[in-house]
C-alpha cells in the first residue's frame, strides 16, 4: 500500500485523536470528518447498536439530511437489506460485498432512503469489543465516483483496533462516572447533592477559563 503525504498526515491525526480522552459521541464525530478526508468520501453516518431493542440509535451524520436519518431510525433500518449482513463482519466491508449494486438499486431502501442524499458506494466499519458492537462508521460516495478499493478497506482495518479501544475506554469512563454519581446520590441529602452539583459546575467553569 502506497500512501501520499496527505493520507499519512491524516492517519497521524486519526491515531492521535483516538489516543486522546474523548467522549464516545465526540470520537464518532471527529472520526467522521477525518475518515471522509482520508478516503475521499462525501457522506458519513454513525450509530450505536442497542441490543435491547435490536436497533441502531444515537445517530451522527455529515452531509446527510437529518430528516432522512430520522426516517432511517423509525423505518428504513427495519427494511434494510445490507446493514444487518455488514454488521456481522469484523473488518471493513462494502455494501457491494454483501449485495450486488444491481440488486440494491431495485430495493425500497436504495430508492427511498440512500438515493435521497445521493449515497451510492458505501463501506462500513463496526467496533466490536467482547461481543458488543460499540459503534460504527458508515462512509459513502455518490455515483460519480468509484467504489472503495481493497487498499482503502485495509486502511480502515488499520484504524479499527484504535477505534475500538477509544470507544471502549470512553464507555468505561462514562460507566464509572455514572456509578460514582449514583453512589454519591444515595449517600448525600438533597441539599448536599445540590451543593456537590454546584461545586462541579464551578470547577468545570474554572477549568474552561484556564
Amino acid at each position: 500500500m502506497c500512501l501520499g503525504a496527505k493520507q499519512t498526515n491524516l492517519l497521524g491525526q486519526i491515531m492521535q485523536t483516538l489516543a486522546e480522552p474523548h467522549e464516545e459521541k465526540e470520537i464518532r464525530e471527529i472520526m467522521g470528518d477525518l475518515v471522509m478526508q482520508l478516503l475521499g468520501a462525501q457522506y458519513y453516518a454513525s450509530f450505536v447498536w442497542q441490543p435491547g431493542s435490536l436497533s441502531f440509535a444515537q445517530p451522527i451524520q455529515i452531509n446527510m439530511d437529518p430528516m432522512n436519518l430520522r426516517a432511517y431510525e423509525s423505518y428504513y433500518q427495519f427494511h434494510d437489506p445490507i446493514t444487518p449482513m455488514m454488521q456481522r463482519y469484523q473488518v471493513a466491508v462494502r455494501a457491494t460485498d454483501v449485495l450486488p449494486m444491481e440488486a440494491l438499486q431495485k430495493t425500497e431502501f436504495f430508492n427511498d432512503f440512500l438515493n435521497k442524499d445521493g449515497l451510492y458506494w458505501g463501506v462500513n466499519l463496526y467496533a466490536w469489543h467482547q461481543g458488543q458492537n460499540l459503534g460504527d462508521m458508515r462512509i459513502w460516495r455518490d455515483k460519480r465516483r468509484d467504489n472503495f478499493t481493497a487498499d482503502e478497506l485495509r486502511l480502515l482495518d488499520m484504524l479499527q483496533p484504535a477505534f475500538v479501544t477509544a470507544l471502549a475506554r470512553a464507555q468505561r469512563s462514562q460507566t464509572s462516572e455514572s456509578m460514582t454519581l449514583n453512589y454519591l446520590s444515595q449517600r448525600l441529602t438533597s441539599r448536599e447533592q445540590d451543593t456537590a452539583r454546584l461545586l462541579c459546575l464551578l470547577y468545570t467553569s474554572d477549568a474552561a477559563d484556564e
